[in-house]
């Protein structure tokens, strides 16, 4: 018999199957997310018939209750699962539980009242020192037009030079270069404004730029342009680091935004302290900069058995 015949009935897989659907082709969902809302769900269908003896109706999923959702969170806990698939679960069921109450068919209230699991935190993953000069470098670009490779690596170059995120680099406007500047205002998330150093090579990075655009920059206007004129786009900038991760043998890892980590982590095994490189971050608290600490610590280990004298 088939599987989804056992685990529910048909009006409810029915259900299901317009609710996936609606997933890719109206939310837009990737397919991966797609297909991992799937096994969710089929999971915590097999669940529930463990309790019901049989497969699951409509009036089942009407009648949960939020000690129903813990009882599989911890069932797939004692499984294995870990704190980010169970937080994907949690969300994927209340998606479908949504897609019934909007036909009556549920209560989504129980599913709200069932706190997701506390997700640790994530240590970014910082490029190498050698790899990240190398992403930089215009040597390295791959597009074919010379003012576009010229600009990629402007762009590479202010997010690990300055440690800015890619919204703030393409914020930039000439006038922000004009003379001969060594630092540079940047408005960051919540309005917030901070200073950062410029340094030469970012400098020297986008007078090369300026130099090959073929359109006029207007001062108040923005500093980087994509191929038909308008302000350049961060998925732009994704999509041109995405084909130098191929093309160099990078990780998936090695992100614009990874080399605004790199930036802190090298500042830090370099010996910044971090309250200095929260304040080049633009981050509002230290403890979001401490995360940073815990990035590298093979060569932090490196650096105190070379360099403190009770190593």
């Amino acid at each position: 018999m088939n599987e989804l015949l056992i685990i529910g009935h048909p009006e409810l897989m029915a259900e299901r199957q317009l609710w996936l659907a609606a997933l890719s082709r109206e939310r837009r969902l990737s397919e991966k997310t797609v297909v991992a809302y799937e096994r969710d769900t089929r999971q915590f269908l097999h669940f529930l018939t463990g309790h019901l003896s049989g497969p699951v109706r409509l009036s089942d999923i009407h009648a949960l209750r939020p000690g129903d959702l813990r009882g599989f969170l911890a069932a797939r806990r004692k499984e294995g699962a870990g704190a980010r698939t169970l937080g994907r679960g949690l969300a994927g069921l209340r998606s479908f539980l949504r897609h019934l109450e909007k036909k009556g068919l549920a209560n989504a209230a129980g599913a709200a009242a069932v706190r997701s699991p506390k997700q640790p935190k994530s240590l970014p993953k910082p490029l190498t020192d050698k790899d990240a000069l190398t992403v930089v470098t215009h040597e390295a670009q791959l597009a074919e037009e010379p003012w576009i490779a010229s600009r990629n690596a402007a762009v590479l170059t202010l997010l690990y030079g300055c440690g800015l995120r890619i919204s703030e680099a393409l914020d930039l406007t000439p006038s922000d270069f004009a003379g001969t500047p060594t630092a540079l205002r940047i408005h960051g998330k919540g309005g917030k404004t901070r200073v950062v150093p410029l340094i030469a090579a970012a400098a020297e990075a986008v007078r090369a730029y300026e130099k090959l655009c073929p359109y006029h920059l207007v001062d108040d206007g923005p500093l980087f342009r994509g191929a038909k004129g308008g302000k350049l786009q961060a998925a732009i900038v994704q999509r041109e680091m995405q084909r130098l991760r191929g093309a160099l043998g990078l990780p998936d890892t090695a992100t614009p935004h990874a080399l605004r980590h790199s930036f802190a982590t090298h500042l830090l095994t370099g010996g910044g302290d971090l309250r200095t490189i929260q304040e080049l971050l633009g981050h509002a608290s230290l403890s979001t900069t401490q995360v940073y600490t815990g990035v590298d610590s093979a060569r932090l280990l490196e650096i105190y058995d070379r360099a403190h004298p009770r190593a």
